[in-house]
């Protein structure tokens, strides 16, 4: 797939280490690692573990995850940056 392709995300459930259990319309299920974005100002809230867990499905664009404050990911890379879940 493209960089640019998204893939409709249809749930989302926080897991240990700031990482991510995604299933996605393809029947997929992976993992995505979000600790390299809780580095910058606009990701710091995901460090607390509560506020990391009320991470949802976008209600509009359904190909991405957020949080309460609209931090997101951009769908391709939550698609493309994923691995497999074993």
């Amino acid at each position: 797939m493209s960089e640019l392709t998204s893939v409709e995300l249809l749930a989302v459930k926080p897991m240990a280490n700031y990482r991510l259990d995604l299933l996605f319309a393809t029947q997929e299920r992976k993992i995505f690692d979000v600790s390299p974005y809780i580095k910058g100002s606009w990701y710091c809230e995901l460090k607390d573990p509560a506020y990391f867990a009320k991470v949802m499905v976008h209600p509009e664009l359904r190909d991405t995850v957020m949080w309460p404050h609209e931090q997101d990911i951009a769908p391709h890379e939550l698609y493309e940056l994923s691995a497999p879940m074993a």
